[in-house]
This record gives structure tokens, C-alpha cells and sequence, in this order.
């Protein structure tokens, strides 16, 4: 049995896209990754991995609605089923979000409504938390306010700077992420057996 076909939206150095490609046992094929930011590190190791990308710069069109619909183009070409954002610094906007409502996953390093939208560990060493962490969620409209599926605590040690936080908070979304896709996805799947 072929297994669903997923697309991986990125914008930066691709540490969780590395992550989920690395995972063993996944429970889709990843066959697409969709990248904001041409130049950006996540292309290289899409290519490294024998990932086709689609690299669009936003400002290239004159709206996001155009902009989208030339990516809801590229995943529907590719038979995408699911679409995990990995550091996607873009709100996601309606085309999108309706043609994938309830496939569309974000990972983000907080533990949501905490430190919502950029720079959350940085957020999160400002305020002086003694814990932050990480959480999986649905997309919808909203900037990180999607249903929560997972969430893992991270503790943030006196000694901590925003650098030693963020590499514990990273260590812990390379491992959450793909145990979250292969839940969702082998959930979906199941239910959608006759």
C-alpha cells in the first residue's frame, strides 16, 4: 500500500523538515517541500533528501491570494494529502487553509497561548519564564491559535541564554514532530478505512 503524500512548508535552515525526514517508520511520504525564502538552508537539504521543491518569493505577486493559489497549484500536482509548516514564517490564508482544513499541522516552540507568533523562545526569556516548550497544533486563520494536538514542557534553567534554550526546545520538536505526523496521519487513515 502506497502511503499518503505529504508537503513540508519552510522558511529557514530546516531543522524540524531534517527531522521529519530522518524519522523512521514515517507514516507518509514526504514529495514536496514549499519554501517562502529562496536561498533559505531547507532547499539544500530538501535536495539532499531527493525532495522536489517549489520555491515562490511572495513579493513576486501582487497579493497573497495569487501568491497561494500558484502553491495550492504546486501540492494538488503532487498528490498532497497533509501539509506540515517547519518554521513557515507566513500566515497561512483562506485558499489554502480551505482546501486543507484539518491536514495542515504547525509545530511551534512554546507551549501555546504562551509566546505566540515570532521569536517565542525569545519571548519566553523576556518575560522570565521558569518553563516554555513546544506544541503541535492545527492551523487555522489565526496567528498559532489552531486546536492543540501535543505540547512538551521545557524547563528553563538559570544559567540558560536564548541560544542553550533554543537548542533544548529544538532537541525536543525533532522528536514530538514526527511522532505527531505519524499520529494524526495513521488516525486519518484508519478512519477513513471502509
Amino acid at each position: 500500500m502506497s502511503k499518503v503524500k505529504a508537503a513540508v512548508f519552510a522558511s529557514g535552515t530546516g531543522s524540524n523538515f531534517e527531522a521529519i525526514m530522518k524519522s523512521e517508520n514515517l507514516a507518509c511520504e514526504i514529495v514536496l517541500l514549499v519554501c517562502d525564502k529562496p536561498g533559505a538552508k531547507v532547499i539544500e537539504k530538501a535536495e539532499q533528501f531527493g525532495v522536489q521543491t517549489f520555491v515562490l518569493n511572495p513579493k513576486d505577486f501582487s497579493s497573497k491570494t495569487e501568491y497561494e493559489a500558484e502553491v495550492l497549484q504546486a501540492v494538488r500536482s503532487h498528490d498532497v494529502e497533509w501539509i506540515f509548516l517547519a518554521g513557515y514564517m507566513r500566515l497561512v490564508g483562506k485558499s489554502l487553509l480551505e482546501a486543507y482544513e484539518g491536514k495542515m499541522l504547525n509545530i511551534h516552540p512554546s507551549l501555546l497561548p504562551a509566546f505566540p507568533g515570532k521569536d517565542a523562545i525569545g519571548q519566553a526569556f523576556q518575560a522570565g519564564a521558569n518553563v516554555t516548550g513546544v506544541t503541535v497544533h492545527y492551523i487555522d486563520e489565526g496567528m498559532d491559535t489552531g486546536p492543540i494536538i501535543a505540547q512538551e514542557k521545557v524547563p528553563v534553567f538559570p544559567g540558560d541564554t536564548e541560544t542553550s534554550l533554543k537548542a533544548r526546545i529544538q532537541a525536543v520538536e525533532h522528536v514530538l514532530y514526527p511522532r505527531v505526523i505519524n499520529e494524526v496521519v495513521c488516525l486519518s487513515e484508519f478512519n477513513t478505512v471502509d
